[in-house]
């Protein structure tokens, strides 16, 4: 159990350097005061534009990668049988971070940008695909960036569903078969803290009034 608190704490490090925040400091703003007033890539594509938005995506999920990088030095050789279970840990805790920085109040972004970390680098390559090809197709077809982003959820709750049924880390077959409910429940967790960060998204989207969002569209402020 403390290997997976470590882990946890690291990613929250990581997740503390909020680029979306520091990207409009940069350029004499305080994200947080326009737009949807949180930190995340959405709100920066929507307010300072394409360019911006595609900083604070990278820079969102290198901090992702970073932590479970820094996991895999730290765990790969001595926990490897686990060492998937604790990327999401660390994934988890960045997510935390980028969520609830403590020092900005605890006023953050809603995490999606830090979950494209997690998908790209803590993942199996297979719900990688999926998740990519489940939100793109999403966002591409309807722009809304908070029914991809939820879907995309989902299709992980999913997948981990389908990889404990089918034991995919091998884990039941090493008689450790209990992780799997560990990994789906953290999985679950983080699912339902993005549905309330995006609850106001939800109601939105049900009432019809949800704002779509394109790559092309004219930033709201203009950035010297």
């Amino acid at each position: 159990m403390t290997e997976r608190i470590i882990c946890l704490a690291i990613g929250y490090i990581c997740g503390l350097f909020q680029t979306g925040y520091i990207v409009g400091k940069i350029k004499g703003i305080d994200i947080r005061e326009y737009g949807s007033h949180n930190a995340g890539t959405t709100n920066i594509l929507r307010t300072m534009g394409l360019k911006y938005a595609l900083i604070v995506l990278l820079g969102d999920a290198l901090k992702c990668g970073l932590a479970i990088l820094i996991t895999s030095i730290m765990y790969r050789s001595s926990h490897g049988d686990i060492i998937s279970l604790l990327f999401l840990y660390a994934s988890a805790g960045v997510i935390l971070g980028h969520n609830f920085p403590f020092y900005m109040g605890f006023r953050g972004g809603k995490g999606i940008a830090a979950t494209a970390g997690f998908i790209l680098f803590g993942l199996s390559p297979v719900m990688t695909i999926v998740g990519i090809v489940v939100f793109f197709s999403v966002f591409m077809t309807t722009h809304y960036v908070s029914l991809g982003s939820i879907l995309l959820y989902l299709s992980i709750v999913v997948c981990s569903f389908v990889f404990m049924k089918t034991d995919f880390y091998s884990w039941t077959e090493a008689g450790m078969g209990n992780l799997y409910i560990e990994y789906l429940t953290v999985i679950i967790l983080l699912t339902v803290m993005m549905l309330v960060r995006h609850k106001e998204n939800i109601k939105r989207l049900l009432a019809g009034n949800e704002r779509r969002t394109y790559l092309r569209s004219r930033p709201e402020i203009d950035i010297k």
